[in-house]
């Protein structure tokens, strides 16, 4: 998103990176190799520069998910031969079992056979025709998820989810065994989901699909489909966790609707840490087309009458707060580790920003189920009220951003800005500074605001805000009067709070309150002794070092993906109940049995 702004070295550690993960380049032997001749860290970059930059966001959509100038598509043909018979040809593979009584089956080759029937009869042959949309955000080139572990029969969503989910982990610095012996087991969540549940041939597409094309379904592909498998993946392959779990929906809110819910179970005590996320990958003929239908994705006809152009820019196909058409799909796997205080402290994880609040509303009734309405003015009006309770007024004022829901369509610039303008106003914000991730990385769905809060670390990292490079100019219809929008990075000076906002289909808004390292280390200093802090730097450095490692790792290609299907698996002889609760194998702590938390004043003599 900043690549333009980084300097020399951190641009090639970034190509590098990249090309180690779309097998560009290989490392090996602690050298750098191209085309299978060894070369150094300059030449493999320089190599592999323009390859990496143009088979990375959003770009026209690749071969490996389907040719968009030939989507497969059907239409509807009557054979007729002779008096009132039917002569058709099928592949092997579509004729039914049993067959039907009035087919006569002939084999022409071991791969198809003519079929006759003695009646007239109206089918479906397949042909190939253009899309009208055929832009995507998509992973980098030559980066397949499934490649890093056993993946057989996994829908695309869920390898997503378990490198996302593996990344997250390893990225803690600190292991996995570590946190969890740190607390009870029922004190460990786990909350993540889809919105379009798994779409393609292994999970519910092919389910769908299977009769019309006379196959049958597999006995995966109901279970793999479930909306509720980004979550249900990690329990069961990445951490093994029998804490609570969950998977909640709310259109393109998603990502913040489980981030409120881990948010708010650790300020109650009731999660001490939980891994929050979404995964989806909705680059599919059929989801596109759902979408195109609605009129809410951005065509390739109406992005080159944008520009004038005969042929459609895909690279700016998604611009929001310009003069736009639509948004574009895009595939995305976003998780992110909370903790609360004192098991950060005590572990010494690395703290890169807290989420003292997500607030969540709905829009009342509405004129259809995609208009706006009231529910986002309170959610963010209640973000930005809090952030000016924890940091003081002047601070939001000249010390936060942004991140636009941006969807790129014509109504969501005007009504998103709106709400912006008006919250700022009543806040006394004269110069907002904005960014919309979409412009770069498409419309993921329910990891959109994933998206959003992965920048948003990354800008309270380097102090650069990415500027909305797709357009060339703030729409007019754009209320702008307290925003800063920029089609070029912004440099912050030291941002102490960000705004994440979402606006989903149905009414689904929500809005979070991100504050970045320093901010929060102040909060902490209020909490806890100079003495506990020191102590707690000592620690992190050794989680940093950690960490580290597993990124110099991935940067040359190996994720190190965690999935243990089938380890450690738990019988009944391994569960034991005592007086202090339920004892289970492998687990530091027993699970307390005998809560009656929150019900105190119900029990009184």
């Amino acid at each position: 998103m900043i690549f333009e702004s980084l300097d020399a070295r951190a641009q090639q550690e970034t190509i590098l990176s990249l090309a180690a993960l779309m097998k560009l380049a290989v490392w090996q032997e602690g050298s750098w190799t191209y085309q299978d001749q060894p070369c150094t860290p300059e030449a493999c970059a320089a190599f592999c520069r323009e390859a990496v930059l143009q088979g990375t966001l959003i770009r026209r959509i690749e071969a490996n998910f389907f040719d968009p100038d030939r989507a497969l598509a059907n239409k509807s043909v009557r054979w007729e031969v002779g008096e009132g018979a039917d002569v058709f040809i099928l592949a092997n593979k579509n004729i039914p079992e049993p067959v039907p009584t009035d087919w006569v089956v002939e084999a022409i080759d071991d791969k198809t056979s003519r079929v006759r029937l003695n009646h007239p009869l109206d089918m479906f042959l397949p042909c190939a025709a253009p899309m009208a949309v055929q832009a995507a955000g998509q992973l980098p080139s030559g980066f397949n998820p499934g490649d890093h572990y056993k993946s057989l029969n996994h829908p695309r969503g869920l390898q997503l989810a378990i490198m996302g989910a593996s990344d997250a982990i390893h990225s803690v610095g600190i292991d996995w065994q570590t946190i969890a012996n740190a607390v009870q087991p029922d004190e460990i969540a786990v909350y993540s989901s889809s919105v379009m549940s798994q779409m393609d041939n292994t999970g519910f597409g092919g389910m769908m699909q299977a009769r019309t094309l006379g196959g049958r379904p597999t006995s995966k592909q109901l279970a793999l489909g479930l909306n509720t498998m980004p979550a249900d993946f990690v329990n069961a392959y990445v951490l093994g966790s029998v804490g609570s779990t969950g998977g909640v929906t709310g259109a393109c809110a998603t990502f913040l609707y489980n981030l409120r819910i881990a948010a708010d179970e650790i300020k109650a005590g009731k999660r001490r840490v939980a891994l929050v996320g979404s995964s989806e990958a909705p680059i599919i003929p059929e989801v596109i087309e759902g979408y195109s239908a609605m009129g809410a994705l951005a065509t390739d006809a109406n992005i080159a009458k944008l520009d004038g152009a005969q042929t459609a820019d895909h690279r700016r196909s998604c611009r929001p707060f310009g003069d736009n058409c639509g948004f574009t799909i895009a595939e995305s796997s976003q998780y992110v580790v909370l903790m609360d205080d004192a098991l950060a402290l005590e572990l010494g994880a690395d703290i890169l920003g807290a989420v003292p609040g997500v607030f969540v509303h709905a829009d009342g009734y509405k004129k259809s189920i995609s208009a706006p309405g009231p529910g986002n003015y309170i959610t963010l009006a209640k973000a930005v009220g809090l952030a000016v309770q924890l940091l003081g007024a002047e601070t939001v004022q000249r010390a936060s951003f942004l991140q636009a829901h941006g969807s790129s369509t014509p109504q969501n610039r005007v009504t998103e800005s709106r709400i912006f303008d008006r919250v700022a106003e009543h806040f006394g914000i004269e110069h907002w500074p904005l960014a919309a991730v979409k412009a770069y990385v498409g419309h993921s769905l329910g990891p959109a605001s994933g998206d959003q809060l992965a920048c948003t670390l990354g800008v309270f990292a380097e102090g650069v805000l990415p500027g909305i490079k797709t357009i060339g100019a703030v729409a007019a219809d754009v209320a702008q009067g307290r925003l800063a929008i920029s089609n070029q990075d912004q440099t912050l000076s030291k941002p102490q709070a960000a705004f994440l906002n979402s606006k989903g289909f149905g009414g689904n808004n929500a809005s979070a309150l991100v504050i970045a390292p320093q901010a929060t280390f102040n909060l902490l200093a209020k909490r806890y002794s100079k003495e506990c802090l020191a102590a707690y730097e000592n620690k992190r450095a050794q989680t940093r070092a950690r960490a580290e490692d597993y990124f110099a790792a991935a940067d040359r290609g190996d994720l190190q993906a965690i999935y243990r299907f089938g380890e450690v698996l738990l019988q009944e002889e391994d569960l034991i109940f005592s007086a202090d609760g339920l004892q289970i194998k492998g687990f530091e702590h027993s699970v307390k049995l005998n809560s009656a938390e929150g019900f105190e004043d119900w029990l009184k003599p």
